[in-house]
């Protein structure tokens, strides 16, 4: 079971309304925190789709990624906006790079 696999899929922002009205959903421990306690509705398809996809993604029966596919149809379905978190990179600044001069 991997509740915790922070790389599992790509993180994703999600606009809830309430008070927690922000959440970053990075791992399936996230996810099925927030589909239990924080999901606005809980009687729509796509929401029971997500959490069935949430538990077979814990229990290693489908990939992670599917799984935050059927989160984004339920998010879709229960109005809340949705964006995919980019995590960049730190590049190295090189000041002989940026003055053009020659290394």
């Amino acid at each position: 079971m991997c509740w915790n696999t922070s790389s599992a899929f790509t993180p994703v922002a999600l606009a809830l309304r309430g008070p927690a009205t922000r959440k970053i959903v990075r791992t399936l421990g996230d996810a099925a925190h927030l589909l239990i306690n924080d999901w606005p509705s809980d009687d729509g398809e796509e929401y029971v789709s997500a959490v069935k996809a949430c538990v077979d993604a814990i229990s290693g029966k489908i990939d992670p990624e599917r799984f935050r596919e059927a989160l984004l149809r339920a998010a879709d379905e229960a109005g809340i906006a949705a964006l995919t978190v980019v995590q960049q990179r730190v590049v190295e600044r090189r000041p002989d790079l940026l003055s053009g001069a020659p290394a």
